[in-house]
């Protein structure tokens, strides 16, 4: 993927090269699996999050990359400690951002699997398993949990009706029943980050679904927990008037930027592959729309990855991830 954003490149070479310094051959001989969490201000709850985190997943090894996005408190320290490989981003750009250069770090230190989950301890670890577990057997390239085909504590009618409509909004844009589009507890082959364009620095979770729905990957939903938080305040939806928790606006801030992403990237995406389809049909080549376009499964470039599939790690600005 080609940074859209020279300046993201320079603050994700930078972010890479410290943590090769820290880490070494920790960063650059990842096992194969890749547990990647974004984290901004979570003091207090990111420390028992990667604690809790499983050092083995369907029999394979896992490492635990922390992405702290601009933290004003002592959230890397803390993930450093319970024992997290810890990129600490000095300029907070937003959860799409850092997860993305989570995925750069999993791709390329090695890492056949990516998991991601929250720093704030809503999902269950134990559910790791089941959500991965069709990736490793390749029944899928890219698995989501669903609060919807399991549980959820939260009783906002609003943010439940709001999780439906965009499940049936997105479901309906892209030909794939989905039933929970924001779930953050997901799992894939590494190389399927890689191949998708993600440019938003936030409410990536619907830019990464869209794009590997629309690149032909196979897409697959488990049942899933969320638990309320029980530290710290949500950063969803923040806004001028979101410290006065007024109900129903920090909802609709979020519902309406969650929106503008999701149809955004939809139209980018149909236009891709318009273009894709009238490039296959001049050269007159076969194949789907995602191979046309060098990415998604059984291309050259979704084989090359498969048959290494991280690369390696590097801050070479010639590169790109």
């Amino acid at each position: 993927m080609i940074y859209r954003n020279p300046e993201d490149q320079v603050i994700d070479d930078a972010a890479v090269k410290a943590l090769i310094d820290a880490y070494g051959e920790r960063v650059t001989s990842l096992p194969p699996v890749a547990i990647v969490i974004a984290a901004y201000n979570e003091a207090g709850a990111i420390g028992p999050v990667v604690q809790e985190l499983p050092a083995e997943v369907c029999g394979l090894a896992t490492a635990v990359i922390v992405v702290a996005d601009g933290c004003a408190d002592s959230t890397a320290a803390e993930a450093a400690q319970a024992g997290a490989l810890v990129a600490d981003v000095p300029v907070n750009r937003g959860q799409g951002a850092a997860l993305r250069l989570g995925y750069r770090i999993a791709r390329e230190g090695g890492a056949a699997y990516i998991v991601t989950t929250d720093a704030d301890g809503q999902y269950n670890p134990a559910e790791i398993q089941r959500v991965l577990a069709p990736v490793v057997a390749g029944e899928a390239d890219f698995v989501t949990g669903s609060r919807r085909l399991g549980s959820q504590e939260t009783k906002d009618m609003i943010r439940r009706a709001g999780v439906r409509f965009f499940a049936g909004t997105i479901s309906l844009l892209t030909g794939q029943r989905i039933s929970d589009t924001t779930f953050g507890l997901r799992a894939m082959r590494a190389e399927v980050t890689g191949s998708v364009q993600l440019a938003q620095p936030q409410y990536q979770a619907s830019e990464l679904l869209i794009g590997v729905i629309t690149h032909g990957y196979k897409v697959a939903e488990v049942p899933a927990t969320i638990h309320r938080r029980r530290v710290g305040e949500s950063k969803k939806g923040q806004n001028p008037l979101y410290k006065l928790h007024i109900p129903g606006v920090n909802n609709f801030f979020y519902g309406a930027r969650f929106a503008r992403v999701a149809y955004g990237t939809w139209w980018r995406e149909r236009q891709r592959s318009k273009s894709s389809s009238s490039s296959s049909s001049s050269a007159g080549e076969p194949g789907s729309v995602a191979r046309a376009n060098g990415s998604g499964p059984g291309s050259a470039e979704a084989s090359a990855s498969s048959a290494a599939p991280g690369g390696s790690l590097t801050t070479d600005a010639a590169k790109r991830t």
